[in-house]
């Protein structure tokens, strides 16, 4: 059974934007597992409590999510554009299958029809899509130095008056007053859901009738924070636009919450691509990472310590393989971010996964994270707490 992890557990929000009558047809397929955990299917209408309580059952089940649960919803999220609508519906009808689906659908209920009636040509184009689909970006902050790392749940009292605080900044962002924020503790750390409402946008809508109108709102966005005890570490997923401005206000706001110290989290580095330039092609050894079958270094961008500011990318299948053919080794300079194309164990297709000194990560799939970061720590471009050269002879020394 998996877990979610940052994004997913926000996928439990975007369900409202599938047929509630669609929606049911997966429920069903579950229906024992929801039974176990307090919901039952059969009475679900719809109503912002189903889908409240279906979040909840989601972050914090007992025993784990049903890998095929777990699954229905990661591709059905990953596939609720737009331009996966054409796809699947063009591929439906080259296949000769009849999807009940109306002028009315959205993409959302397209995907998920798809997964009900023919899960894999889901699948097919959800490979088909991978290089276009749309990443996760993750902030990671540690407290900092000599901070002790327990914290004390907040009240119910404490974290009202904190959603007033945070809808006031909000608001002062063009974001909108309305907010609120969602929390729940598991073993893994404390998270919290945030719902708020995203730059206003006004735009000409079509009505039924051929009539034009104006729509005048705020989208609503969930952004996904976890505080995890055991390493002292705040991680933050930001939906849409404005994420630096909205990632410095979660870290100043929350370490009040957490902490009443609005400067508990500095933005200190967490990553390093220096094993890269030091162990080369053997920094991306994972044979002693269970999960992980391969990793490749497919793109790299290199800042060169001129007074131009002058950057070099590479960009390849194998940028390694590349610098062989070349008879070269990697460009001089700081290495400002690079991605890599990881092969997990339970997935037939490669994921990429870039990490961005000082401390951001961006993934394909959140659920990567874990396993992800398993493989950073022992090839030391994570930095915990040795210096970021005796981390990597460490991770090389180990894995020979």
């Amino acid at each position: 059974m998996r877990t979610f992890s940052l994004r997913q557990f926000s996928s439990a929000e975007s369900l409202q934007s599938v047929h509630p009558q669609l929606l049911l047809g997966l429920l069903v397929r579950y229906r024992e597992y929801f039974s176990a955990q307090g919901f039952d299917v059969g009475r679900f209408r719809g109503r912002n409590s189903d889908y409240r309580a279906i979040c909840r059952v989601l972050m914090a089940p007992r025993g784990g999510i049903p890998a095929g649960l777990f699954e229905d919803l990661c591709f059905v999220a990953e596939m609720s554009t737009p331009d996966a609508m054409d796809a699947l519906l063009e591929a439906a009808r080259r296949a000769g299958l009849k999807l009940e689906a109306g002028v009315e659908s959205t993409p959302a209920d397209v995907a998920l029809l798809v997964r009900l009636t023919a899960p894999h040509l889901l699948e097919e184009q959800h490979a088909e899509s991978f290089l276009s689909r749309r990443r996760i970006v993750v902030d990671y902050f540690k407290a900092r130095a000599g901070a002790a790392a327990a914290y004390r749940a907040p009240s119910l009292e404490r974290l009202r008056a904190f959603e007033e605080e945070l809808g006031a900044r909000l608001d002062g962002m063009n974001r909108g007053r309305g907010c609120s924020v969602l929390l729940f503790e598991r073993a893994d750390g404390v998270w919290f859901l945030v719902r708020r409402g995203d730059a206003r946008r006004r735009e000409g809508a079509l009505e039924g009738d051929g009539s034009l109108s104006v729509v005048d709102l705020h989208p609503k966005r969930c952004d996904v924070l976890r505080y995890k005890e055991s390493q002292g570490e705040l991680a933050i997923s930001v939906e849409g636009h404005g994420r630096k401005r909205l990632v410095a206000l979660y870290r100043e706001l929350f370490g009040e919450l957490l902490f009443e110290d609005r400067a508990r989290f500095p933005k200190a580095a967490k990553y390093t691509l220096e094993p890269l330039s030091a162990a080369g092609e053997d920094s991306l050894i994972c044979a002693d990472v269970e999960g992980i079958e391969h990793v490749t270094l497919t793109e790299v961008e290199v800042r060169q310590g001129d007074t131009l500011g002058s950057a070099e990318r590479l960009r390849a299948r194998d940028v390694f393989e590349l610098l062989r053919l070349r008879k070269r080794g990697l460009p001089q300079g700081r290495i400002m971010r690079a991605t890599f194309m990881v092969r997990f164990s339970d997935a037939r297709t490669p994921r990429a996964v870039t990490i961005h000194p000082r401390n951001v990560a961006s993934y394909t799939r959140d659920s990567d994270a874990g396993v992800v970061e398993r493989w950073l720590i022992r090839r030391g471009f994570t930095q915990v707490g040795t210096g970021a050269r005796d981390g990597i002879a460490a991770s090389m020394l180990a894995c020979r």
